[in-house]
């Protein structure tokens, strides 16, 4: 067997409402389909569907820390840093916060969904992990 790429990823959310206000309304990820039961909504970046969401309603609890489970989920979104720094500006109006990280191989800006969720967006910055792949694994301050 050899997988031949990532599909896609769901996650699962309290509310579908407030995830799309936030996946579709702030981050501008497009909706491609919903589903009564279970309450999911499907979005595409140019496939039948890239990522998901799965409302397990409002009391859900909130894993504790040091459990074992999905860290993040990263989005592409772009190549330039103008481009990560729009978006940095974009979710403190909204009043997300992030981290900036430089990762070398990327340039990411690290936040929260509305659930607790741990999203990444990132700008691709390098190529050097195609001849050291090891240098995916650095990670420093970013300045914006």
């Amino acid at each position: 067997m050899k997988i031949e790429a990532l599909g896609h990823v769901v996650i699962k959310v309290r509310d579908q409402q407030r995830a799309e206000d936030f996946y579709n309304g702030l981050l501008g990820m497009p909706i491609v389909a919903r589903n009564e039961s279970p309450p999911m909504t499907f979005f595409s970046m140019g496939n039948h569907h890239d990522f998901a969401i799965m409302a397990i309603g409002n009391d859900a609890g909130t894993p504790p820390d040091g459990t074992v489970g999905l860290a993040h989920v990263a989005f592409k979104i772009g190549n330039q840093l103008s481009e990560l720094s729009a978006a940095r500006d974009i979710l403190t109006k909204a009043g997300v916060r992030s981290a900036p990280i430089d990762h070398e191989v990327t340039k990411s800006l690290y936040l929260s969904d509305p659930d607790g969720n741990q999203v990444e967006l990132y700008i691709d910055a390098s190529d050097a992990w195609k001849t050291e792949p090891q240098r995916v694994a650095q990670a420093s301050p970013l300045e914006l």
